[in-house]
């Protein structure tokens, strides 16, 4: 086999993985909320719990992550997790008790650990170790195409399946996922230089600059989660626009599918820290439309804005944190995720809460947008006073 087609096949298996772990364990909770709702007996603030039992979970993994340096004891890790995401989604199907949901949702979340840090970080070793660019646009493409693929299962068969048969559905999807997620991508190399023979060489970044860099992340992942977990359930509330929830959210999928890529391509031309400032500011805009306006328009304007900056974000972040330790950059990715996870903690259950009290979710949206406002001032200071650290 050659390198080019190795690289091709390691990146569908990346992929893959991300549809299964991030877009079938994770993502399909979203539109199949409403669903639940309506057919489970489930309230809002069941709905945003399970989602913070969710991220719980993810920052369970995030910890391992950050906390293992060895790669073969990721890779099996990473493997793990594709099984873990199957058999959590179709325990899903196999009750209606919260509990069970939430340690569901729990150990779904370590599964998204798995895929996203774990899987791109063995991924973005073995594009350094093969002198390939070491960015992940390609990658994190698998985060939209997973939303996307969930969006359109939810849309298509909801009319014909129940909720829990729809569960299993996406569990037997999720077997034909893990199959090339799993072949696809290669043992990882112990040996601590590239084919070439480069030594591969980590490159910390100060401490003044990772805690900017968290700081600002955090208010990603607070305005990232509420739109994420509640916006479907957020249209399909609203009167004018009943039943356009899982399209709205397939919506957010397309846009998010390239805009790994198209980031990618700006941070290449402005820098890393502009692109994050612009993504930022964009993804303000797409929190807030729909509090301001039921209009289909504003919220399809909002479901672009959203998908094409939510992902970008993390991209941009975690190939960054790739780059200071190419040797082992899960480790910072985990550290950076961690922080991402707490936000992504605290936001749902408050957010449900706050919607089953005053009936709707704007505060919850308002609150969001103001968290990645601070983001984008943070990633000012970060800008302005640390370019030189990339």
């Amino acid at each position: 086999m050659t390198t080019q087609l190795q690289k091709y096949k390691v990146l569908i298996a990346g992929i893959f993985s991300l549809m299964l772990m991030l877009g079938v364990a994770r993502f399909s909770y979203t539109p199949m909320l409403p669903l639940m709702q309506a057919q489970a007996g489930m309230s809002d603030a069941i709905g945003g719990w399970l989602a913070t039992f969710n991220y719980m979970g993810y920052m369970a993994g995030a910890f391992v992550a950050a906390s293992i340096s060895d790669l073969t004891l990721k890779d099996k890790l990473y493997r793990w997790g594709l099984i873990v995401a199957i058999l959590t989604t179709a325990g899903m199907a196999v009750t209606d008790n919260v509990i069970i949901w939430g340690v569901m949702r729990f150990f779904a979340g370590l599964t998204s650990a798995a895929g996203l840090l774990i899987g791109s970080g063995l991924i973005l070793n073995w594009l350094i170790r093969h002198n390939f660019r070491s960015e992940l646009g390609i990658h994190f493409s698998g985060l939209g195409l997973g939303i996307i693929f969930c969006s359109a299962v939810v849309a298509l068969m909801d009319i014909k399946l129940n909720w829990q048969e729809l569960w299993w559905l996406f569990a037997g999807l999720g077997v034909l996922l893990a199959i090339p997620a799993w072949a696809w991508l290669p043992r990882p190399d112990t040996s601590g230089t590239t084919i070439s023979g480069a030594q591969m060489v980590d490159n910390p970044p100060s401490k003044r600059f990772l805690f900017l860099m968290l700081s600002a992340y955090f208010c990603a992942g607070y305005g990232y989660v509420i739109s994420a977990t509640f916006i479907v359930a957020i249209v399909d509330r609203q009167e004018a626009l009943q039943g356009l929830g899982p399209i709205v959210f397939l919506i957010v999928g397309v846009a998010a599918a390239p805009a790994c890529i198209i980031w990618d391509l700006i941070a290449r031309q402005l820098g890393v820290l502009t692109a994050l400032l612009i993504a930022y500011i964009i993804q303000i805009l797409g929190i807030i439309l729909p509090a301001l306006t039921d209009s289909a328009v504003a919220v399809i304007i909002s479901a672009v804005l959203f998908g094409g900056t939510f992902i970008g974000i993390v991209s941009l972040v975690l190939t960054m944190a790739g780059r200071f330790y190419p040797t082992k950059p899960a480790k910072l990715m985990g550290k950076m995720t961690l922080t991402y996870g707490v936000a992504q903690i605290i936001a749902p259950a408050i957010t449900g809460n706050l919607a089953e009290r005053l009936g709707d979710y704007n505060l919850g949206l308002w609150i969001a947008a103001g968290m990645v406002l601070l983001g984008a001032v943070i990633s000012t200071i970060l800008m302005i006073s640390e370019r030189d650290a990339l």
